[in-house]
């Protein structure tokens, strides 16, 4: 386990290279990762077995049958594409993932909380979302490679990972989009004729009647 005090230099580290812009790069770094798999790569495996889900797109995991079928359906050529490049870029996503959530929580919530507060510690997150990431895509790797010999207890680390991973990261998600409703609401946009509405009558301007 991490102490309290390498936690709190973890933190204040993220504090340091949580800056508007490398959050911003990092996001569309991130994305663009991400809709390079969502738009083309998911989809050319996802052709070879078009009636079922990949273990990326089931969130709520699968059972060995289910993973049976998937990578029976997929067939040779659907399995190889799957390795490559689906996976290859999912070995880049998540990485991507961890690091930009993170520093975005830190960005977002250090702008209502104190430096030192524990809130902050929910960067840790999007850092877990992105390791059990890792986690299921070498055990996908796995069940690839092995079969048709795919073990019950390997579906079954697999499922659990992609079920830990969608669950941390829809945390994180929902987390973030909280951390930016707040900002929202501590600086709420007002029009000009509103400013100028509720200014003391001494400074709504010098001008006098013609």
């Amino acid at each position: 386990m991490i102490d309290s005090k390498r936690r709190a230099g973890l933190i204040g580290f993220m504090q340091g290279k949580a800056s508007g812009k490398n959050v911003l790069l990092l996001f569309v770094l991130t994305m663009a990762v991400y809709l390079l798999m969502l738009l083309v790569t998911i989809p050319r495996v996802q052709n070879y077995a078009p009636d079922t889900a990949l273990f990326d797109l089931s969130p709520a995991g699968y059972s060995h049958s289910q993973a049976m079928t998937l990578l029976e359906s997929l067939g040779h050529d659907g399995r190889q594409l799957y390795l490559f490049p689906q996976l290859a870029l999912d070995f880049v996503y998540p990485g991507l993932f961890a690091i930009c959530f993170s520093l975005m929580l830190v960005w977002v919530y250090s702008k209502r909380v104190r430096s030192d507060s524990k809130v902050l510690y929910l960067a840790v997150l999007p850092a877990l979302g992105g390791l059990f990431d890792y986690i299921e895509n070498i055990l996908i790797i796995r069940m690839i490679t092995t079969f048709p010999d795919v073990t019950k207890g390997l579906v079954s680390a697999a499922s659990g990972s992609t079920l830990l991973k969608s669950a941390f990261s829809t945390v994180s998600f929902l987390l973030l989009i909280l951390g930016f409703a707040l900002l929202l609401k501590r600086h709420p946009m007002t029009s000009p004729q509103v400013e100028t509405q509720s200014r003391p009558k001494g400074q709504q301007g010098s001008g006098g009647n013609d």
